[in-house]
């Protein structure tokens, strides 16, 4: 695979591409679990059929002898790993969208660009932050301040629910880094990473969910919720992550997540569009400050 750092129109475009879906995103996992689905088996489920769903893929792609690199050395305990913390983030965002609205939740996990930046500026010298970019961390940092004292005021959502959506961005960027960081890793095709992460936290947090009790009951879900659940599973889950793998495994790290600045905005449009949110000036000040920081990264 050919790398370079430079971000032309087309890779910019599939960016703004992939902020859209992952904003409204947000508002069917909202939809869904109104619809019936149990936040943690919704988010379970989504990544068992995206996972049938990729493996078909590669396999027509490059027969199924391609699944055997994933178990070479170097490469299969670091992809477990991230599959591991993969599915921590989203133990974390399904729940946590459930507490807060889906305009505050996208904000909060859309703090992953810091977190990657963060660490890339500690883990990988190459992608050390220029004075610039530090700068647009420090004001994406008061963004965050600003949503949070939004919400201690009483601006909508909890403070257990926003947390829960900020850790998901944290473990969000680290996936990110170690990605970036592992040799193995950057080695791996971006179908068979993705494969990683989606495959080993399908199992993880299914588990999860029976734990929890979302298997206790019969599930009455309505057609709403089934479409919702399609959209993350075939759009989100594989089509728009296995392009944001592809991209981060070619472009530089800080540069294609900065990009995802984009996604709060679109996500508090469609929450306000599909469910009627209404976003604080708190809380937009924290998002502008936030897409300001973001810019800088590039």
């Amino acid at each position: 695979m050919t790398r370079t750092d430079r971000l032309t129109a087309a890779p910019i475009a599939l960016l703004v591409l992939l902020c859209a879906l992952w904003g409204f995103q947000q508002v069917t996992v909202k939809l869904g679990v109104a619809g019936g689905f149990p936040p943690v088996l919704l988010a379970g489920a989504r990544s068992a059929a995206a996972a049938v769903l990729l493996i078909g893929w590669i396999v027509a792609r490059n027969g199924a002898a391609s699944l055997r690199g994933m178990c070479a050395p170097g490469i299969l305990r670091p992809g477990l790993l991230i599959g591991v913390i993969f599915a921590a983030e989203f133990l974390l965002l399904f729940p946590g969208l459930a507490l807060t609205t889906a305009s505050r939740g996208v904000l909060f996990l859309y703090t992953a660009p810091f977190f990657t930046a963060l660490g890339a500026h500690l883990f990988l010298p190459a992608e050390r932050l220029r004075p610039r970019q530090a700068l647009g961390l420090v004001i994406a940092f008061a963004g965050l301040l600003f949503a949070f004292a939004d919400g201690l005021r009483g601006g909508g959502g909890s403070l257990l629910g926003d947390a829960m959506c900020c850790g998901s961005g944290l473990l969000w960027g680290v996936v990110t880094v170690m990605v970036k960081a592992n040799k193995g890793l950057r080695t791996v095709p971006a179908a068979q990473l993705l494969l990683f992460q989606i495959g080993a936290s399908a199992p993880v947090v299914l588990a999860a969910a029976w734990l929890v009790g979302d298997f206790a009951h019969p599930l009455q879900i309505t057609p709403l919720a089934w479409l919702c659940f399609a959209y993350q599973s075939v759009i989100v889950t594989f089509a728009s992550y296995l392009a944001w793998f592809w991209l981060v495994t070619r472009y530089q790290a800080a540069a294609v997540s900065g990009f995802t600045f984009l996604a709060p905005l679109f996500g508090i449009a469609a929450g306000a569009a599909v469910l009627g949110e209404t976003a604080t000036p708190a809380l937009l000040l924290g998002v502008a400050a936030v897409a300001v920081g973001m810019r800088f990264l590039r």
